[in-house]
């Protein structure tokens, strides 16, 4: 009986040692796509999205109004000619909270180069709001949609606000250039997208 057992056991190591060596020689385009830094059509194997938009293939620009969570109000118009990052979160969303320092992290890297970064907080109220940003060292404002909800038909054509969160980079022009849907675990793939947008001719 021990013998058979032992004779399992090593065929199930085996059988895994296989299937690792095979898995490793096995060829992933979006895997390799990814290493050489073009993120078009990525998806990563937890299910994060990336997609990025030619200038040629994008829609109208979105125009928008919004009640930020600091008392202001705010519209397209306030952010044009400047790349927009818009991300789309919640204080209870759990991937939302793990990716905040990422987000302040690009925010902060972008700062004083003319691009602007704008939440949308698509449940709380103006105090949660905050305590969040406080919390994760977000310095920029979020739209409330609980007090304002057109902000999210604004955007309702060009992301499922579903699968929160969801970041998208607006380009100079308003319209929508790259599509980030899911938790961001690596500041530098949001970074890429920013800088390409920015040094858009």
């Amino acid at each position: 009986m021990t013998t058979n057992r032992w004779r399992r056991a090593a065929a199930s190591v085996l059988a895994l040692t296989l299937a690792a060596g095979l898995a490793a020689c096995t060829s992933d385009p979006l895997a390799e796509q990814y290493r050489e830094g073009d993120n078009k059509g990525f998806i990563a194997a937890d299910g994060f999205r990336v997609v990025e938009i030619p200038e040629a293939d994008r829609t109208n620009p979105i125009e928008f109004e919004a009640v930020l969570d600091n008392g202001e109000t705010a519209t397209s118009a306030d952010y044009a000619g400047e790349v927009l990052v818009v991300n789309f979160w919640y204080a209870a969303c759990a991937p939302c909270r793990v990716e905040a320092p990422e987000l302040a992290e690009v925010h902060e890297s972008f700062r004083d180069d003319g691009v602007d970064f704008l939440g949308v907080n698509l449940y709380d109220g103006a105090e949660a709001s905050q305590a969040f940003a406080e919390t994760y060292g977000i310095e920029y404002p979020s739209a409330l949609t609980t007090v304002d909800g057109s902000i999210k038909l604004a955007f309702a054509g060009e992301t499922p606000l579903n699968a929160v969160p969801v970041t998208l980079v607006l380009d100079r022009d308003g319209r929508v250039a790259a599509r980030l849907i899911g938790q961001i675990s690596d500041a530098s793939i949001l970074e890429t997208l920013v800088r390409d947008t920015r040094d858009e001719a």
